[in-house]
């Protein structure tokens, strides 16, 4: 007998689930958004901006794509779950009524009660009406502050410098991401960030956003009593689960929406999954609330094996990430500890110069490899998450280095340095 499967959010989670789910069967499928017709690649907003690409470049999917594989979306928000009678009430005055629901509902820009926040002028970056009010508000202004040191900020800060506004990114940190990158990394970031023309300022808080009298941002003061004219102010501190639309329907929330490892909620057949999740059991995930693109296509697709009655744990398997600072790749794979606890050990390679650096993080005692940075050079997923699957040695690493090489050919390639010091470092220890 069909179901009716209804998804709220048509961001990676909620369309994977759909796309998963029709493979699998001929359930009734309906996904509602309020911010978009159709999916969209959300990490691709900024080219948008950049003028490097249109709207409708970011659809992975043609219009034409949704009917054809009987998956209804509806441009509507939904107000209030009724988990009783299994029916939502869409802001419209529309009712739909569904037999499984799954809330993908996303994440939303953090503010943090800073005296002018809610100026004009003033906003985060997640979705296209924040980009669309990004155009509005970035226009024959002299200059912007970005505030907030994570990959959000970094992408602001690229996106007003692609327009040739001057950009000073406030840092509260000692190092750009050095909560998440070692040293080396973070000062290799930090110098490239400086090599564009951004106004790098570490250790430097916001404390308030000043406004003139139209009600417009003018200038931000700074923790230390600096003020510093503007007329944009980016707030990139990070997001939070979206949970809005589960509060007062009787599914459990705590920071997200509370889930077990089958993405359960509290409440029978009402499942969430991406970013608006936590995890009840920190072993769950790589954290208790993931909020990574691709954590979001994993949650959707087991999130659509269980539906269909194919029961799998999640297993998100090493851990995985990806960005790009201006023209340095980052690439990172299983565990790098900003600051290295006892008992790991690392062998690194960096050309500071060319933005190049090659990290592998291990068990002192054990040899067992933990995870890899790269900065300017690319390895190939799939040889790096093997290796650590099968806990490989670093030994076994480093004499199979080239297999992870994902350079073209005749691309000149680094991990020979890797070799040669990691080589180094053994016979010093032989003759020690």
């Amino acid at each position: 007998m069909s179901r009716h499967i209804v998804i709220i959010g048509n961001g990676i989670a909620g369309v994977t689930v759909a796309r998963f789910i029709r493979k699998m069967s001929d359930d009734r499928i309906t996904m509602i958004s309020d911010e978009t017709d159709y999916f969209f690649s959300r990490t691709a907003l900024m080219y948008i901006y950049m003028g490097h690409m249109r709207y409708k470049d970011t659809k992975p999917y043609e219009d034409w794509f949704w009917e054809k594989n009987a998956i209804a979306t509806v441009r509507d928000y939904v107000e209030n779950i009724d988990v009783e009678r299994k029916r939502l009430d869409l802001r419209s005055g529309k009712a739909i009524d569904y037999d499984v629901l799954l809330i993908s509902t996303g994440s939303k820009s953090n503010k943090f009660g800073w005296p002018g926040q809610d100026l004009t002028g003033v906003q985060g970056l997640y979705g296209i009406p924040d980009l669309e009010e990004m155009e509005r508000q970035t226009r024959n202004i002299d200059s912007a502050i970005v505030v907030g040191g994570g990959l959000i900020g970094i992408e602001m800060a690229e996106m007003l410098h692609s327009r040739q506004i001057p950009v000073t990114f406030l840092v509260r940190e000692e190092g750009y991401m050095d909560y998440a990158m070692p040293p080396e990394e973070s000062t290799m970031i930090g110098r490239e960030i400086r090599r564009h023309g951004v106004d790098l300022r570490l250790e430097t808080e916001l404390r308030t956003v000043l406004g003139d009298d139209r009600g417009r941002a003018r200038a931000v003061v700074t923790g230390g009593g600096e003020e510093i004219p503007c007329g944009f102010v980016g707030l990139t501190v990070g997001v939070s689960p979206n949970i809005d639309v589960a509060k007062n329907s009787g599914i459990e929330t705590n920071r997200g929406i509370l889930v077990n490892e089958y993405f359960e909620t509290s409440v029978p057949d009402v499942y969430a999954a991406g970013d608006c999740v936590e995890f009840r059991d920190e072993d769950v995930g790589s954290t208790r609330i993931e909020q990574l693109w691709y954590t979001g296509r994993m949650h959707g697709k087991t999130v659509a094996y269980i539906i269909v009655g194919r029961r799998t744990a999640y297993d998100p398997g090493p851990f995985f990430n990806s960005a790009k600072f201006f023209t340095v790749e980052w690439q990172t794979y299983g565990k790098i500890h900003p600051v290295r606890p006892d008992g790991v050990a690392t062998i690194f390679w960096a050309d500071q110069k060319d933005a190049r650096l090659i990290r592998i993080d291990y068990e002192a005692a054990s040899g067992c490899v933990l995870g890899f940075n790269l900065m300017g050079i690319r390895f190939r997923h799939e040889v790096c998450e093997r290796w650590l699957r099968e806990k490989r040695s670093i030994e076994y690493v480093i004499d199979h280095l080239r297999k992870a090489n994902f350079e073209p050919e005749f691309h000149k390639t680094f991990e020979r340095f890797l070799v040669r010091e990691f080589q180094s470092r053994q016979s010093a220890r032989s003759y020690a």
